[in-house]
């Protein structure tokens, strides 16, 4: 077998997920991704009926599942009506069965998987021909339902851990209706969180399934699913802290020559020269005279000099205040203001004024909003276009939280590049962002792949905030199997000093074989260096991707 990469994701929507699942089963068959995936996660409810489910199956009215919170999703996995919820392990292998498919020995393997990880905690399991999935003297504890498409499987399992019962009382579970179902802590007489199943379930997968070398990298693990009760997440204490507050911004930590305790010196090759001639100075004023706000000043880029001495910027529209808060970032959390509608014209001009030929658009989060912002994106772009005929444009965007009709809005106007930033490896999302799903991000660049096949997508990495060399690579294999065409990848520098601290500075070395080994994927430009940001020579990488556009 090819090696595994296992992505504990956390909670993640089920249309998001499945998602995911598609993009990765596209990358597994295109090429993009050379190895096999399992995906596991928690999800909100959610009933899921199968190609084979009966909807007399779902006893509950619709009206009644949505007062709980239930989804209810028809997919394309074999077998009937399931449920996903809280204190549920959900795996979706995404395995290549060439060159002789064996969808049945791919359905008794997970299941051997599952009953070997129930007798490590003490559990006798069985399956059972006539009614897949894992059995036990209390009922069925794990459900299984799979799809075979190209010779590579979609969808899995779910094992019920800590899971709320009741909820099953609204289905006829798997369409039989005579043999209940129970869950690891009911049939344990104790607490079995998530995190406590992955951890005995892994190393049976990988036994089970014959992998030789398995990449395992796992998000936070919150309460809920995690063995302990209480999580510590240095984010949380800087928003308690009041860091990103505008009162609290006049509170200085105690540094010692610029570095907080345990930070490293900076090295010479951060030391970046100040330019405030003359073409930075037309830039800062252009901004204050249209009243609009860049990136460059926002989030103290250290390449604001070189950017705006050679006439470029890029635009942070909806305000100067965010909705979210993240610990390497300057922008200020609070309550955002009314969105300026006069905005995208007054961008469009200040763009003609600078006669740029590649525009770069980002903004804060507003979730506060219906559309996240997503119209202000679209109309934006619009009047740029009327404003500059020919102009390129590119679009830095949050996450808006998942929903997919405000990603269209966006695509629906084809920016020439849809960049969302992964940020960070997936250990450390919830360590320094409050509100960030790894998971979410892949979907919404694999989703903007689907939506605008000729736009290049593109995402960004900060490195130095405690992550590994061999993380990093495995964020890369991510990126690439969902489709993305650019990479940024730069260094961590510390805005103030009541942020996060930073943990080390990269090499120009390390930079490279960033660089190299993304490339190497087929990712068709990476663009690594120290000083790099998100839109750092943002049209020179978008030509550089399309001279190296790969399948």
């Amino acid at each position: 077998m090819s090696r595994l990469r296992a992505r504990w994701l956390g909670r993640l929507p089920y249309r998001e997920a499945w998602d995911l699942q598609r993009a990765l089963h596209e990358g597994r068959v295109t090429g993009r991704a050379a190895d096999d995936y399992l995906l596991t996660l928690e999800h909100p409810p959610v009933y899921t009926l199968g190609r084979n489910a009966s909807p007399g199956n779902i006893t509950a009215s619709s009206e009644l599942l949505a007062s709980l919170g239930a989804e209810v999703h028809e997919v394309d996995r074999g077998g009937d009506v399931t449920f996903h919820g809280s204190g549920q392990l959900v795996g979706y292998p995404i395995v290549d069965l060439s060159p002789r498919p064996d969808m049945s020995g791919h359905v008794e393997r997970m299941e051997r998987a599952l009953i070997l990880a129930l007798s490590d905690l003490g559990i006798e399991g069985w399956s059972d021909d006539e009614a897949r999935g894992v059995w036990t003297a209390k009922g069925k504890v794990a459900a299984v339902g799979v799809r075979l498409s190209r010779m590579v499987t979609m969808h899995g399992f779910a094992l019920n851990c800590t899971t709320d019962l009741e909820w099953y009382r609204h289905i006829v579970p798997c369409g039989i209706d005579d043999r209940p179902v129970t869950s690891l802590s009911e049939l344990t007489g104790r607490h079995v969180s998530v995190e406590e199943a992955l951890d005995v379930l892994m190393p049976r997968f990988t036994e089970v399934f014959g992998y030789h070398e398995v990449d395992d990298r796992r998000a936070a693990f919150v309460r809920g699913t995690a063995r302990a009760q209480t999580q510590d997440f240095e984010v949380d204490r800087l928003v308690a802290a009041g860091t990103f507050s505008p009162e609290s911004r006049s509170d200085i930590p105690v540094m010692v020559r610029g570095r907080l305790p345990g930070e490293p010196e900076k090295p010479s090759w951060m030391k970046v020269r100040a330019d405030l001639g003359q073409g930075y100075r037309e830039i800062k004023s252009l901004m204050r005279g249209l009243e609009l706000n860049t990136v460059c000043e926002e989030a103290g880029c250290p390449n604001i000099f070189e950017c705006w001495a050679s006439g470029t910027a890029t635009f942070m529209l909806l305000g100067e205040v965010c909705t979210r808060a993240c610990g390497f970032c300057d922008v200020m959390t609070g309550r955002p203001g009314t969105v300026d509608l006069d905005e995208p014209k007054r961008v469009a001009e200040a763009v003609a004024s600078m006669d740029v030929s590649h525009a770069v658009l980002t903004s804060v989060n507003r979730d506060d909003l219906d559309d996240g912002g997503s119209e202000i994106f679209a109309e934006t772009i619009r009047q740029i276009r009327a404003a500059v005929p020919g102009c390129e444009t590119e679009v830095l965007i949050p996450d808006f939280k998942g929903e997919q009709k405000d990603l269209e809005t966006v695509m629906a106007v084809h920016p020439e590049v849809l960049n969302h930033n992964t940020e960070t490896v997936i250990r450390l999302q919830r360590e320094v962002r409050t509100a960030a799903n790894y998971g979410r991000s892949l979907t919404l660049l694999a989703r903007a792949k689907w939506l605008d096949p000729a736009a290049a997508v593109k995402s960004g990495l900060i490195v130095g905030m405690g992550e590994r060399e061999d993380e990093v690579h495995s964020t890369l294999v991510d990126l690439r199997a969902v489709g993305v065409d650019i990479v940024t990848i730069g260094q961590y520098l510390r805005p103030t000093a009541r942020h996060r601290p930073v943990d080390r500075y990269v090499h120009p070395d390390e930079f490279a074989r960033y660089k190299a080994f993304g490339e190497g994927l087929g990712i068709s430009h990476v663009e690594s260096g120290p000083l790099v940001r998100s839109s750092y020579h943002a049209k020179e990488a978008t030509a550089a991707a399309r001279e190296g556009v790969r399948p």
